[in-house]
């Protein structure tokens, strides 16, 4: 029997030796069988076997053209990722129609705090782009490399394949009934933005739900200057935090709208700890309509987003594009205000 090679990993030129064939028979052996004799097969499968050879299922993939793989650029890093769980909602989309056609998925977070570096090291046949917040850099990239791409979350561009949800008006909706019950100490707990926002504004589902949220104050006469905003990264603590810091000013809001469900759980989390009752005395809403909202206490009114369908809608758009199949560029997917318990009427 041929011995385990030491030093590295064995190769189809080991296992051809220890077999005495060609390495043109071992790829035979493992790739088209019917090519070589039943016996010829058997002996180099024992030797692969004791020499402890697998082949290099990647690079042949690779070397085909594809990976039956579709790849998720993250626009965070993992750990951060996997704390909101609204990227859980939206991968339970793309994982169903990667289960149903056949296709793996694979979470490319940022290299080095680069999404663009990240590219060239993900082997997989296209990319769904999350929350791109740079000039384009990124398409340039795809597009450079042939790769089939979707946006999701971001701003569009010119003939880029997109999936994106009525954010501007799902935040003019919840800011109206905010308003509407008579509120106007109102504080806003903002998805912290991008590096370059002071250079450029706000940009993508952010500015999109400022830009609603600005639209509803105006009716009431008010301006985003008399919001108290506070904008920090998507995490429960740090709602909490934001809200215990509204909540130590000299005149506190009547009201918390905040732009991630998990904001909201947050900062009722806070108010709870400051013996304020909610919606007593603040009021508190969300928008994404997580799962945990419908039974939260009190359950949260917030701006329903459809995610798993956004999901889903992205990864059958590119494994569409991967197949070279005819596109439908651009999907605006709507918003549903859920009013719950735990917004009301200030208290006089």
């Amino acid at each position: 029997m041929p011995s385990r090679k030491v030093g590295g990993k064995p190769t189809s030129s080991d296992v051809a030796a220890a077999a005495g064939v060609s390495r043109s028979a071992v790829s035979f052996a493992f790739n088209n069988p019917q090519r070589i004799s039943a016996a010829t097969r058997e002996r180099i499968l024992a030797a692969a076997a004791a020499l402890g050879y697998t082949p290099n299922t990647l690079a042949r993939m690779l070397q085909a053209g594809t990976t039956t793989s579709i790849g998720v650029l993250l626009p965070q890093r993992l750990a951060q990722v996997m704390e909101n769980p609204y990227y859980a909602r939206f991968l339970m989309g793309v994982g169903q129609i990667c289960d149903q056609e056949g296709y793996t998925l694979l979470l490319t977070p940022p290299l080095g705090d680069s999404v663009l570096k990240a590219i060239p090291y993900a082997a997989v046949d296209g990319f769904i782009v999350c929350g791109l917040e740079t000039e384009g850099a990124e398409v340039v990239e795809l597009e450079r490399r042939g790769i089939p791409y979707v946006l999701v979350d971001s701003d569009r561009f010119e003939n880029a394949a997109s999936v994106e949800v009525d954010d501007r008006g799902g935040a003019h909706d919840v800011a109206r009934y905010l308003l509407e019950l008579g509120h106007r100490r109102i504080a806003l707990l903002s998805i912290g933005p991008g590096p370059d926002v002071a250079t450029r504004g706000y940009r993508g589902p952010l500015g999109r739900r400022l830009t609603g949220i600005a639209e509803a104050l105006a009716t009431a006469g008010l301006a985003m200057s008399d919001v108290a905003l506070a904008e920090v990264p998507v995490s429960r603590y740090e709602g909490y935090r934001a809200t215990k810091q509204l909540m130590s000013a000299a005149e506190r809001p009547t009201a918390i709208l905040a732009l991630s469900d998990v904001l909201a759980y947050g900062a009722v989390d806070a108010l709870g700890e400051l013996g304020l009752d909610v919606p007593g005395d603040v009021s508190v809403t969300g928008f994404d309509d997580l799962a945990e909202s419908a039974w939260f206490r009190p359950r949260l009114t917030t701006v329903r987003q459809p995610i798993v369908t956004k999901g889903r809608s992205a990864a059958s758009f590119l494994i569409s594009a991967v197949r070279g199949e005819d596109q439908h560029p651009h999907q605006f997917l709507g918003t549903t205000l859920m009013v719950r318990e735990s917004a009301a009427k200030p208290r006089m």
